[in-house]
């Protein structure tokens, strides 16, 4: 008999369940099964849900009765959406190990999108989870964190219906109920038949992965590329969640933007991931001197300087040079970064050029990078395997000896794994 796909569709009943109720409507309609999870805390739902709001507060051990003033504060509102969140998250997560849901569905304002968004984020890679959300128009960075969950634009608040509301939620649902549906085909595309290698890209090292790519799937690996303008983060939270398997750095301009506060911080230190899990690496300081602001009238006074020798980059971004005294601190934080990480490793410096910035023509050509290189020799550890090519990073030959550096280090983990299988 086939499978029918079911929708959870989670949130506060109490304060939405008009709207609830029509969205519920339209996955019947739209041929799912639904099971509704309620996570109201201070009033009755006005229809009864498959999981009553009691079951999801016990998981955590709170009774429900103390939510039940609805008192604006951290020991009040904030702590029912931290207590219910935890507890749909331990809910969703049972439901989907057990194969009972296809796809995940809620609604909220802001304190409604914190509850669904700490609960729906960590159901893992693939798994479909939809907010409609009155935050969907501003920053979604804190809802999504580094997840594939999608949220809706609500364009009106989730306070009743009408001709707008209904045409969002009504397609709100179709897409989940889509989603659903398409879920067991979605597993089957992505089953893992090869080893995963995430590589870490810019615009100006874009030539260098691409060849290195090329490599790599012609040898029997699948290739991930992330882009170094925050990107990175999610590469470390995919490493983290043990999707990748292996890593190419080869990207390294998030570290000043991190540190500097430049457009393109991660919001996280980099590079922490390999020494937590261990995967094989390959470390490359590609664009490691530069980072970014917006246009050039966004740059702080104090980095719009003579030294920080200003590229503009295109209309929107511009690029701003280290310091010496920081190209030296970065080969410092990348040798110590790779020189703690457990897991086979290499390091390859191109002496010619970081990226396309440096090439003759551009306005970084002939900087000095040297503080980067020798700091990088003068800390890494003398057991870890040091490549000095007098190639820019671009050049083929380059990618070629970073994609033999890589193959060496796999197979270093893939004789060590079937040892200690």
């Amino acid at each position: 008999m086939a499978h029918s796909a079911v929708v959870c569709l989670a949130g506060t009943l109490d304060t939405k369940g008009v709207e609830y109720a029509y969205v519920k409507d339209c996955l019947l309609a739209a041929g799912v099964d639904v099971l509704v999870v309620d996570c109201g805390t201070v009033g009755e739902p006005p229809f009864e849900p498959d999981v009553p709001a009691s079951q999801v507060a016990e998981l955590v051990g709170v009774d429900l009765a103390e939510f039940k003033t609805g008192v604006e504060g951290a020991g009040g509102r904030v702590r029912a959406i931290t207590a219910m969140g935890e507890g749909l998250r331990l809910l969703l997560t049972d439901l989907v190990e057990e194969g009972r849901i296809d796809a995940v569905l809620g609604l909220g304002g802001t304190g409604g999108t914190d509850l669904l968004s700490a609960a729906f984020r960590d159901l893992g890679m693939g798994f479909p989870k939809l907010i409609v959300s009155t935050m969907a128009s501003n920053n979604t960075r804190p809802y999504v964190g580094h997840s594939d969950m999608l949220m809706q634009n609500a364009v009106t608040d989730i306070a009743g219906l009408n001709r707008v509301s209904k045409l969002v939620l009504s397609n709100a649902a179709q897409a989940a109920a889509g989603m659903a549906k398409g879920y067991e085909f979605t597993k089957r595309q992505a089953e893992a038949s090869k080893p995963l290698v995430a590589i870490s890209m810019w615009g100006v090292t874009t030539p260098g992965v691409m060849r290195i790519r090329e490599r790599l799937e012609d040898n029997g690996f699948e290739v991930v590329t992330f882009h170094a303008v925050g990107e990175g983060a999610g590469m470390e939270h995919l490493i983290d969640k043990g999707v990748i398997d292996g890593l190419i750095d080869f990207t390294l301009a998030e570290l000043l933007n991190h540190r500097n506060k430049g457009i393109f911080d991660p919001g996280c230190e980099r590079m922490e991931a390999a020494i937590r899990t261990g995967i094989p690496q390959v470390v490359v300081p590609g664009a490691i001197e530069c980072f970014n602001f917006g246009a050039v009238d966004t740059i702080p006074p104090e980095y719009n300087t003579e030294e920080r020798n200003v590229l503009i980059h295109n209309a929107n971004v511009s690029t701003l040079l280290a310091t010496r005294e920081e190209m030296r601190e970065l080969g410092e934080y990348v040798a110590d970064h790779v020189n703690r990480a457990p897991g086979p490793k290499g390091v390859a410096l191109p002496l010619e050029g970081l990226d396309n910035y440096c090439k003759e023509g551009s306005q970084y050509h002939g900087i000095d990078v040297t503080p980067v290189f020798d700091s990088i020799r003068k800390n890494l550890a003398k057991d870890v395997e040091l490549l000095e090519l007098k190639n820019h990073i671009n050049d083929p030959e380059f990618a070629d000896a970073v994609f033999d550096l890589f193959q060496a280090r796999w197979n270093e983990h893939a004789e060590a794994t079937a040892l200690a299988g």
